[in-house]
């Protein structure tokens, strides 16, 4: 998994840009292929005209979604390499862009291309089980009824103004504790066959023995979950701490650790311990900035394929005491 894609829909222009880069690549390479020269980049432009006729660059502008001087430079390009001509309109004093005989020979002989490249693609999309083309309409035409900025901001004071608590462990939250780790594990990882006891029998593993579990709640929206479970007479493990994707880097993990911590003393624990992976940076220096210590190697019998990380409490660290 790359990391634009661990990021989520907060990487979602960075992913868009990075596939658009690439499939304007992979098309230039087909075109070269064949002998046409054209390049990917100009074909909203160079289609708009071959469908429409000689247009200002204003009304180009507003068809193909670019800014003005986007078009105007483009413009530029393409009547420089003979593409593109500039034309009187209708209005004297209005000047318009036309294809080029140029042009239009070679936008006739890219469309066999153009058919096969729309079957290929549609092909893939169709074979992903999903309608991306209405998708993405849908998520342009959200855009313009309920502006981004707006909406976070509504967000934002949302959440600022919204109780954070700590709760334990309920029968009517039992099913976020699987719902909460078993979306972090598909993320990152996968569902081990050690989750999966510990997360569909939560009672049994955890509280049965004397363990603890407890949750993280805006208001009454339950977004983060994490455990103590027993491992050995005053012995806890550190686990299941998850917090959903929407809600995090807003100290809630943090708030959960402190709270774990602060029910190891309650239950008078001697040891507490967890594991996780190196690959996970930020959670590794927030495990150390509460004062867990990082151990020279793995765990001796752990229970988790992916851990390569161990790390034992040994207390706040000096510079938060009091």
């Amino acid at each position: 998994m790359s990391f634009l894609s661990e990021q989520g829909t907060l990487a979602l222009a960075s992913r868009l840009k990075a596939l658009s880069d690439r499939s304007y690549d992979l098309v230039d390479q087909i075109y070269r292929e064949h002998g046409i020269g054209l390049q990917a980049r100009w074909f909203p432009v160079l289609r708009l005209l071959q469908q429409r006729g000689p247009m200002a660059v204003g009304d180009i502008a507003r068809e193909v979604g670019l800014t003005h001087s986007a078009v105007s430079q483009l413009a530029n390009k393409l009547t420089r390499e003979g593409f593109l001509a500039r034309q009187k309109g209708g209005d004297r004093r209005q000047r318009v862009l036309a294809l080029t005989p140029r042009a239009e020979e070679e936008l006739r002989r890219a469309r066999p291309l153009w058919q096969a490249m729309r079957a290929s693609v549609e092909r893939r999309i169709m074979d992903t089980g999903v309608d991306l083309l209405s998708a993405l309409s849908q998520y342009e035409a959200s855009l313009d009824e309920r502006p981004l900025p707006a909406d976070v901001t509504r967000r934002v004071r949302a959440l600022e103004t919204a109780e954070l608590r700590v709760m334990p462990f309920a029968p009517e939250l039992r099913e976020h504790f699987y719902r909460l780790n078993a979306e972090w594990l598909a993320k990152y990882f996968k569902i081990e066959p050690i989750d999966h006891a510990v997360l569909s029998e939560p009672e049994k593993h955890i509280l049965a023995p004397g363990g603890s579990i407890l949750f993280a709640l805006v208001g009454d929206e339950v977004v983060g979950t994490c455990a103590l479970m027993p491992d050995g007479p005053g012995v806890y493990e550190l686990t299941k701490m998850a917090v959903t994707g929407g809600h995090q880097g807003l100290g809630i993990g943090r708030k959960l650790m402190e709270a774990a911590i602060a029910e190891f003393h309650r239950l008078g624990g001697s040891e507490l311990f967890l594991e996780s992976q190196r690959r996970l940076q930020p959670a590794l220096k927030l495990y150390e900035s509460v004062g867990f210590e990082m151990q020279p190697g793995v765990k001796p019998g752990s229970h988790y394929q992916r851990a390569d990380v161990y790390m034992i409490y040994r207390g706040a660290p000096q510079a938060a005491r009091p």
